[in-house]
């Protein structure tokens, strides 16, 4: 089996087919194994688990799934890549390789479609740092029912999933993510750890789904607009960002009165909010729309 892990195989191989990195696709190939054993603990995967990977490449974190993973799902966008994949993945019969765009794909019915119902699901990626946040959104939005997602991406994006209120990295992503998970950083990755090196640094974030959502909220989807509103314009008050939005329909005393009920000030911004505080003042609002 070609060693994917060590770089100047890497190289070697994708000069021997003529292949290299895309960015329209964000293809940084990873070369360093403490990286690679990283991923594999942070998911916690058995020889039980189904794991779906998201943009395996040439193959070098799904070698490791197939030898951890009872099977193993890659999906990949680059036609380019199947060929290499079939070749470096031929000594396992364990995974099925998927020629789409993830955003495409509904996962919930790509295991139901697979017979993998009831199983333990995982989902291990080295993604794509350009569509980050929107793979991340479509896995915890899907119904798709993993257990654990964990994923290398920029490491701002990381910081951003698990920051606390009031903190600068704090925001849309953070809420989104904390309503459905627990996120946690179990690695950073500096760039020399890629073929191409990227122009940033990277983490490794596991994050592990919540069986049940950590607040009661009337309207969940209500809930997320407010949210959206309130980080659009970050040095705006709360106030100002909501009653701003259209789609919305609040006026600022409606707003205020929501506040004082929940004894914040008016002026409040909403980095501020807890998710707790989100979902109470989400219910409050309905109220009055």
């Amino acid at each position: 089996m070609r060693n994917l892990i060590d770089p100047h195989n890497t190289i070697e191989f994708l000069k021997s087919h003529g292949i290299s990195a895309k960015k329209r696709y964000g293809q940084n190939f990873l070369i360093d194994r403490r990286v690679l054993d990283r991923i594999i603990e942070g998911a916690g995967i058995t020889k039980e688990d189904i794991v779906l990977e998201i943009g395996p490449g040439i193959g070098t974190l799904t070698q490791a799934l197939c030898e951890a993973a009872a099977y193993v799902i890659a999906v990949e966008i680059d036609r380019d890549m199947i060929p290499l994949l079939e070749e470096n993945l031929a000594e396992y019969d364990n995974y099925r390789i998927i020629n789409e765009d993830v955003l495409k794909v509904d996962p919930e019915a790509l295991i139901r479609e697979m017979g993998f119902e009831g199983r333990t699901i995982r989902v291990a990626a080295n993604l794509p740092y350009y569509i980050t946040t929107p793979i991340i959104m479509q896995l915890l939005e899907s119904g798709l029912p993993a257990k654990t997602i964990t994923v290398m991406v920029q490491k701002e994006v990381a910081d951003r999933m698990q920051a606390a209120p009031g903190t600068p990295d704090y925001g849309a992503l953070s809420l989104a993510v904390q309503y459905y998970a627990d996120a946690r950083i179990s690695a950073n990755v500096p760039p020399n750890c890629f073929i191409p090196r990227p122009n940033v640094d990277s983490a490794v974030i596991t994050l592990e789904r919540f069986e049940e959502p950590p607040v009661d909220v009337r309207n969940e989807k209500y809930m997320f607009g407010l949210i959206r509103a309130s980080f659009a314009q970050r040095r705006k008050t709360l106030a100002n960002s909501l009653k701003n939005d259209p789609s919305l329909g609040l006026s600022r005393g409606q707003i205020e009165d929501a506040l004082a009920q929940m004894g914040l000030s008016a002026d409040i911004r909403g980095e501020r909010l807890s998710l707790q505080q989100f979902a109470a003042l989400s219910d409050l609002l309905q109220k009055v729309t």
